[in-house]
């Protein structure tokens, strides 16, 4: 698959499906492409769907700078889409990817036709979380991600998936991805913990967006999402039961099915019956 020059870095990503209308699949941090593969596999016979890493994760580029503002990101997603000529498309963002979708909807709304945004949240790290997060950093910049590994994965995922014996090789899979993660994923990290409240801003996002969120996600709880929802017009809330914060893993079809019924409202300009809060 290919890479691409953007904004002067270089992106590596994906590019599958087909159909009239594209998305954009963006990641969340310490992870890459890969967390949307359900979603991609479930709509590419009808969408095409492009899901890339960010610069500084997966197979992109990684930058010299210390910290990766989340800002650039943004920019770095709008230069992709204009450079494939894809545009409008439908952004779904987890997460990091998230701050990218809600940025891209309010910067240049002629680039989105519709928002999914999953396990996110408008609002800067909370303050209580940088010390313990910039511990873990230094950790990750010193020994690797697999020295963190076992404290992160109960904030990416939920109670549920990670008790479940019957998704053992699952897990195995994703924590052998997050440990791949190379030292210089600190730099995504900065960037997270040092992101401005983007609050404010939600009000101007004009495309139908739903906000998606698990029932057990303790990074961006169900009341952050619904912070979101009450600043987006005509938002909707879809809750994920038994699902942490990596849903798109951990409860893929339903996930598949919340993003399926933005496209079909973003299409018809009506929600659909299932979409319902």
């Amino acid at each position: 698959m290919p890479t691409i020059a953007v904004n002067g870095t270089r992106l590596y990503y994906e590019d599958v499906g087909t159909g009239p209308e594209t998305i954009l699949f963006s990641h969340g941090l310490l992870w890459d492409r890969r967390l949307f593969e359900p979603q991609v596999a479930a709509l590419r016979a009808d969408y095409r769907c492009i899901a890339y890493d960010h610069r500084g994760q997966g197979r992109s580029a990684v930058p010299s700078e210390a910290t990766i503002p989340t800002d650039l990101l943004a920019a770095d997603a709008i230069a992709l889409v204009e450079a494939l000529g894809v545009g409008p498309v439908h952004v779904v963002g987890l997460s990091m990817g998230g701050f990218v979708g809600m940025r891209l909807a309010v910067w240049r709304p002629d680039l989105v036709r519709s928002l999914c945004l999953i396990e996110t949240s408008a609002d800067p790290e909370p303050r209580p979380n940088v010390p313990r997060y910039k511990a873990l950093n230094l950790v990750v910049r010193l020994a690797g991600a697999r020295a963190v590994s076992s404290r992160v994965l109960p904030i990416m995922f939920g109670r549920t998936f990670l008790d479940d014996p019957d998704r053992a090789a699952e897990r195995d899979r994703w924590r052998g991805i997050l440990e791949s993660n190379a030292k210089s994923v600190t730099k995504s990290v900065n960037g997270v913990l040092q992101r401005p409240s983007f609050a404010d801003q939600l009000a101007h996002i004009e495309a139908p967006t739903v906000v998606v969120v698990g029932d057990e996600d303790v990074a961006t709880t169900p009341a952050k999402a619904q912070r979101m929802v009450d600043r987006i017009p005509g938002a909707r809330l879809v809750r994920i039961p038994a699902a942490g914060h990596s849903s798109t893993i951990e409860q893929p079809e339903a996930v598949t099915a919340a993003i399926r019924s933005l496209l079909t409202e973003a299409s018809d300009g009506a929600p659909s019956p299932e979409a319902a809060p």
